[in-house]
């Protein structure tokens, strides 16, 4: 009776023991396979974090790229704007001196003119003044007539010829008629005399044309 009590006993310990053993393996397996899910974990928090940081980065590069142009455009918006406010104002300073120029050049133009026009003015009044003939009054216009064509000489503009063909640039032909004493497109007529300065017509002649 004893031996077979001790032989369960011993069979009854070695059962305990590997259990015991399976509870050893089972247990020293779970922590390994902790460690190990959370090392995983722990890498995908640090790729996801890195990922996270990168785009921060980049978010942040870009802003600062974005504020580098946006200070460079405004730096040359500045520059066009301080270009164009001074051609605006040197364009305007332009526009009053040539206004300015204008009128003077006017100035000095009625000025020649009239220092030459005003002796004959004088000698007009002169000539209403004085008593005398017909013949003495002829005399005195003749006078005045000749200083006024001194004087537009003087002033360099002389009288159109107006003998000879008919010329548009030159004469207004205000009257046609046929003459066979004359040749064709020939001036008959001047009704009144023409002047020019060079080239530049100030009137023109105005004649009667025949044929």
């Amino acid at each position: 009776m004893h031996n077979n009590f001790d032989e369960k006993n011993e069979n009854s310990s070695e059962i305990n023991m590997e259990d015991v053993n399976k509870e050893t393996l089972n247990s020293s397996e779970e922590p390994n396979e902790n460690v190990e899910e959370t090392l995983e974990e722990a890498e995908i928090n640090e790729d996801v974090e890195f990922e996270n940081l990168s785009e921060e980065d980049n978010e942040l590069f870009k802003f600062k790229s974005l504020k580098e142009e946006n200070k460079k455009l405004q730096e040359e918006l500045d520059s066009i704007k301080d270009r164009l406010l001074r051609t605006v104002a040197e364009y305007d300073n332009y526009r009053k001196r040539s206004i300015k120029e204008k009128e003077n050049i006017y100035i000095d133009a009625c000025e020649d003119v009239l220092k030459e026009m005003l002796p004959v003015l004088d000698n007009l009044e002169r000539a209403l003044s004085v008593d005398g003939n017909a013949e003495d009054l002829k005399k005195g216009i003749e006078m005045t007539v000749k200083q006024f064509n001194n004087s537009l000489e003087k002033l360099g503009v002389e009288e159109v010829d107006a003998t000879g063909e008919f010329d548009p640039n030159l004469h207004n032909a205000v009257m046609h008629a046929e003459d066979e004493s004359l040749g064709k497109n020939q001036i008959a007529e001047v009704f009144q005399k023409g002047y020019k300065k060079g080239s530049k017509v100030l009137r023109y002649s105005m004649v009667k044309v025949v044929n």
